[in-house]
């Protein structure tokens, strides 16, 4: 189970270079679960909360090979009565089990409720009766650059790493598998645990949700605001995804900017761009007629298209230019998303 972390950091270093992405390591210095109390009270409010996440992923599953098959991470608990919890997709996507570590030592099963890809977003709910310790919700919207926050996770030992840090910025932010916020924040310093660590602010309420370590040391974090999640949470608890979204056009592709356009970093082993013929080291010129300027321009125009419409890209390929049409896909018939 330790080593699938590894296993993980080394997949996504490999396919996501314009993100750097590492999982916590052993050797990094963590607070002991008994000196808790010495964290700031607004750490502390939401502590009981956090939860530990272990999922095993059947070996066809198309992520496995990927994410790897066995996977931890942290999430937090936002409802007392029902006992859903919040944590990010990567770790739930195509989860088969799950089970959940308490702060008082209890374990639970848990089931797959729902993933929102787009946002990065997943919503597991832990079986058992209440009534649960949950964080209380905060508003996301209110949070600017400078402001005091705190992240709180666990290791894979079940030890509290909680960090009090500050919102370095609040921002876009796009990274390569096709994935883009309109809205997200950058805290500093990072989290060790920050695969579902709560992100919380200094009165101690939820405010996001903690995704993945960016940079070269010191290292920072990405989070998710709260924000992202709750006008489509009703509809995601109901039907396992946001259904009432237009899905976007999926590729399968891994991106970098660079002067001449996008480059493909690497490809889906499942994605259309694959299958079309796409290759690690194309560079995409143009989209739909249209010159590519940036990997968020890139991902803007592809989203307005539709997922009965064929996708026209020009690429240079060894000091060539080559026009390949890719139909997209939903990613939501392609990985196991729900168990409802």
């Amino acid at each position: 189970m330790r080593g699938a972390w590894g296993i993980v950091a080394l997949v996504l270093g490999l396919l996501l270079p314009a993100v750097p992405v590492a999982a916590p390591r052993q050797s990094e210095q963590r607070p002991d679960p008994k000196q808790a109390s010495a964290l700031p009270s607004y750490v502390r409010r939401v502590e009981s909360a956090v939860i530990g996440i272990k999922v095993e992923v059947p070996r066809e599953r198309p992520s496995a090979a990927t994410l790897g098959r066995e996977r931890w991470g942290s999430g937090v608990i936002i409802d007392r009565d029902e006992g859903y919890a919040l944590t990010v997709s990567y770790v739930l996507l195509d989860a088969e089990r799950i089970e959940v570590t308490l702060r008082d030592g209890r374990r639970a099963p848990a089931k797959l409720v729902g993933l929102d890809l787009e946002v990065g977003i997943g919503v597991l709910k832990l079986h058992g009766k209440g009534p649960w310790p949950a964080a209380p919700l905060g508003d996301s919207t209110r949070i600017v650059e400078g402001d005091v926050v705190g992240t709180v996770g666990l290791n894979d030992d079940g030890a509290l790493v909680g960090t009090a840090a500050r919102v370095q910025a609040v921002r876009r932010f796009s990274a390569s598998w096709e994935y883009m916020l309109d809205r997200a924040f950058i805290v500093s310093p990072y989290n060790a645990a920050f695969g579902g660590a709560a992100l919380v602010d200094a009165g101690g309420s939820l405010v996001g949700v903690t995704s993945l370590r960016l940079g070269e040391a010191p290292h920072v974090n990405l989070a998710i605001p709260l924000e992202k999640f709750l006008p489509g949470k009703d509809e995601l608890l109901a039907k396992g995804r946001v259904a009432s979204r237009r899905p976007r056009p999926w590729l399968g592709l891994y991106t970098a900017a660079t002067n001449e356009g996008v480059i493909v970093s690497g490809l889906s082993p499942v994605g259309p761009a694959r299958a079309a013929g796409l290759r690690q080291g194309d560079v995409i010129v143009r989209l739909n007629g249209e010159k590519v300027e940036s990997q968020e321009h890139f991902y803007a125009r592809l989203w307005q298209g539709t997922m009965d419409q064929e996708v026209q890209l020009v690429v240079r390929r060894d000091n060539r230019l080559q026009s390949i049409s890719v139909r997209p896909a939903d990613r939501y018939r392609i990985y196991r998303t729900t168990d409802n």
